[in-house]
């Protein structure tokens, strides 16, 4: 891979990005803040190519010697890789919601159980994430991306071999784990193949699509899966993926740390931190969880949730005091990039909250089997992949906020449909289900892809890592967080009402930024 790198300039890290050695700094506005339509002109989704047109890993002729254009090729295998383990690791969050009631029936579980067995791999995925982008960062993306995937792929092959309830949740537990060192190890390889800052925006407007799209194909598939095998099948995709993606790794990907050189090894792991942020984020969200089952004074809830909360308090007294902090206070000062954050973990909650209501309301109030429960999302496939193809030419046109904001108010009229009639076993499918499913994917592919690059632009190299880290928690912590909230409103009808409103809310909020 090349050797052009891009270092954070003195003046701060939310910008000031530049890449060194061909003498093109990053194109940015009067205020110092990083112009997204220079980073994301011409994104495009997969298979969204315009004729002639480059890909994220192709450069025009003339602008690299000839042996930078020859690695062309090499570089879409590696963003492709990338692309299919991030997949991967959200298709698993989603995979077991449709086949839910089945494990619930063969291990005689209460829903309790059920709502933590679905929370189990994202309560750790989340609670890691921050260590995992440090180690990246640390360490390189390719070696820290080998050991999340060893990790992650013998979770995945336990997985399906668990005799009861507790030996499942904790192989979930264990694939949260692995995709925390995955993750946002991914998009620190992902930054050392675009190094260029125009290459990484368009990038990153594609990255942000992948996630919403393996949740979806997780609904899809493990329904098939489930209705053609059993539900130990699903955890065919993620081993089979591993396997592939710990052959393929060391041919198509760098092996140099994210800026392109020598690993900082200077910085420090900050264990302190990354202890109190993996205990604070797990039993804080272990306690949202739990309110399905238990009132919020009670004792399962409360305990978890307020130590929780202390350890994180303790956590942000560690970071001020911490000379290289594990989360720079700097980096969640740019308010764009917190709008980015809110925008991907609500959005990931609301397709979350879909996936797991209805799929439980499909097979219990309307009597479908798992592979009915999962044509029935067929249609919002369609329409996520639509909106997908179109994300990044609107955000290069219109600007990631504006795009976002759009995207926000869409999937919140989904969601608003969804809530009216979606709970009805007696309205048809038709014109009761299909509107809210089509609504819905469609704004958020549109959030997702525009949230991914308010988020990350003008990161400097050497923080890919954390950006993966940050922006990965925000994805995790809303499904697991902010739906065990929703779930306490009341019935399932309100819990979609509540979060069209927010989706609502937070458009008006974003719809400004440029």
């Amino acid at each position: 891979m090349s050797s052009t790198t891009a270092r954070e300039s003195a003046g701060g890290t939310g910008g000031g990005s530049r890449t060194a050695g061909s003498g093109t700094a990053e194109s940015r506005t009067p205020g110092g803040r990083t112009d997204a339509g220079a980073l994301t002109a011409g994104a495009r989704t997969p298979g969204a190519r315009a004729p002639g047109g480059p890909t994220p890993g192709d450069h025009p002729p003339g602008d690299h010697p000839p042996g930078r254009r020859a690695r062309g090729p090499r570089t879409r295998a590696g963003f492709a890789l990338l692309a299919a383990v991030q997949m991967t690791l959200i298709f698993t969050l989603a995979s077991l919601a449709v086949p839910l009631p089945r494990i619930g029936t063969e291990f005689w579980l209460e829903r309790a159980q059920l709502i933590l067995l679905s929370a189990a791999y994202g309560l750790t995925f989340a609670g890691l994430l921050l260590f995992g982008g440090r180690l990246a960062d640390r360490f390189g993306g390719r070696r820290i991306l080998t050991a999340g995937l060893l990790v992650f792929g013998a979770a995945s092959a336990l997985a399906p071999l668990a005799p009861g309830y507790e030996a499942l949740l904790a192989a979930r537990f264990g694939q949260g784990v692995g995709a925390a060192l995955v993750a946002p190890a991914a998009m620190a390889a992902l930054r050392s193949l675009f190094p260029e800052p125009a290459a990484y925006g368009r990038a990153m407007a594609t990255w942000g699509g992948l996630s919403v799209l393996g949740a979806t194909a997780g609904n899809l598939l493990s329904g098939v899966i489930s209705a053609a095998t059993s539900w130990r099948g699903t955890f065919a995709v993620p081993v089979t993926v591993t396997v592939v993606a710990l052959v393929l790794a060391p041919r198509v990907l760098p092996g140099t740390a994210p800026g392109g050189g020598p690993a900082p090894r200077s910085r420090s792991l900050d264990l302190p931190g990354a202890l109190l942020a993996t205990a604070g984020i797990t039993l804080a969200s272990l306690g949202l969880v739990l309110t399905d089952a238990h009132a919020w004074g009670s004792a399962p809830v409360l305990v978890p949730l307020l130590a929780g909360l202390v350890l994180l308090a303790a956590f942000g007294a560690v970071e001020r005091r911490t000379a290289d902090p594990l989360l720079p206070p700097d980096f969640l000062r740019d308010g764009r990039r917190v709008l980015g954050l809110a925008a991907i973990g609500l959005t990931a909650t609301g397709m979350a909250t879909v996936f797991i209501l209805l799929s439980l309301s499909f097979q219990q109030q309307r009597g479908w089997d798992e592979l009915r429960a999962s044509a029935a999302f067929v249609p919002f496939a369609v329409a996520l992949l639509g909106s997908g193809r179109l994300a990044g030419p609107l955000i290069g046109r219109y600007g990631p906020g504006r795009v976002t904001a759009t995207g926000l108010g869409t999937a919140a009229a989904g969601l608003g449909l969804l809530a009216a009639t979606g709970f009805d076993a007696s309205v048809p499918y038709a014109y009761g289900l299909l509107p809210g499913l089509l609504l819905l994917p469609a704004g958020g592919a549109l959030s997702f892809s525009a949230a991914a690059v308010l988020t990350t632009e003008g990161v400097p190299a050497h923080r890919a890592g954390l950006a993966g880290g940050v922006l990965n928690t925000a994805m995790e912590l809303g499904p697991t967080v902010v739906f065990a909230a929703l779930l306490t409103l009341g019935g399932d009808a309100v819990s979609l009402a509540a979060a069209a409103a927010l989706f609502t809310a937070l458009a008006v909020l974003t719809i400004r930024v440029k």
